[in-house]
């Protein structure tokens, strides 16, 4: 039976699943694939790079210069997160990403993105630099409304929280039948309608269907939750989520607030390793 790690987005609240990730890799835990979803994903490949403690370097070096995120950011370029400061120069020059190891590791990575034409999740197993090098992570992370869409082989594409925010349906599909899921929010936390509608339907007015998903988002997210907490129940899927609310902004410019919601997630994933270790052991065991 495949193992599988799934990475919920949710932009700087994803500093939770890196302090997860990071003691997942130190105690040596492997997966068979993951799965990250905008946040999730671009922190997410760095478990299959094998690179402890980089989302938390580089976030917190970086956060607070003016090339990296904001909304000065925003209106030089069409987004808030800097296309060529935070995927280009970051992972190629200042903090590089370990392609080699990524590439060389047996371990699959998927990404998601919604393709803003027809509304529905793009599910993609990222292959690495040859694979239009990190512009499926960008694709998948690019928030709308503060964000460009990303166009790869002619199919336009946005944050894959949109129209899959916790794949855990997808994974299962290919073959994941024991995962663990690291969510960014709290146990009782359900999303509400989006109040940035009428400027959504504005801005994408050339794509209904777009408009539709995201007018749904909260229908399917919660209705996710509700699936999520069955599978728990039946042992199927162990799930890992703050105790509390993350103390993170969406963009947040703070880097002590990053590494605070990092720590949540290392003092999470630590307190409850024995329990993943075993869930995972009894995964193997069924081979």
């Amino acid at each position: 039976m495949k193992t599988g790690l799934i990475l919920e987005g949710g932009a700087m609240r994803g500093m939770f699943s890196a302090g997860v990730m990071d003691v997942l890799m130190e105690n040596g835990i492997e997966f068979d694939g993951a799965i990250g979803v905008s946040a999730g994903a671009a922190f997410g490949v760095n478990y299959k790079s094998k690179q402890i403690g980089r989302v938390l370097r580089y976030n917190t070096k970086f956060v607070r210069d003016k090339r990296y995120c904001g909304f000065r950011v925003l209106l030089k370029t069409g987004n808030i997160y800097s296309t060529e400061f935070c995927y280009d120069e970051v992972p190629l020059k200042h903090d590089p990403f370990d392609f080699d190891t990524y590439e060389k590791s047996p371990m699959e990575f998927y990404v998601v993105a919604t393709d803003v034409e027809t509304g529905e999740a793009v599910y993609h197993k990222y292959e690495g630099r040859d694979d239009h090098c990190f512009e499926w992570i960008r694709a998948s992370a690019s928030m709308p409304i503060v964000s460009q869409i990303v166009e790869i082989e002619g199919q336009k594409m946005l944050d894959g929280g949109i129209s899959d925010s916790i794949p855990v349906r997808y994974f299962e599909s290919i073959g994941y039948g024991r995962s663990v899921a690291v969510l960014t929010q709290c146990k009782d936390y359900r999303k509400k309608p989006n109040k940035m509608m009428p400027l959504v339907k504005m801005k994408y007015k050339k794509f209904p269907a777009f408009i539709e998903t995201m007018a749904n988002r909260h229908n399917v997210y919660n209705e996710t939750l509700a699936y999520i907490e069955e599978k728990e129940k039946t042992g199927e899927l162990f799930v890992i989520r703050p105790e509390q609310e993350l103390p993170v902004k969406h963009v947040e410019k703070d880097p002590e607030k990053l590494k605070a919601a990092y720590e949540m997630g290392r003092a999470t994933a630590t307190k409850q390793l024995p329990k993943i270790i075993e869930f995972l052991s009894k995964a193997k065991a069924t081979d």
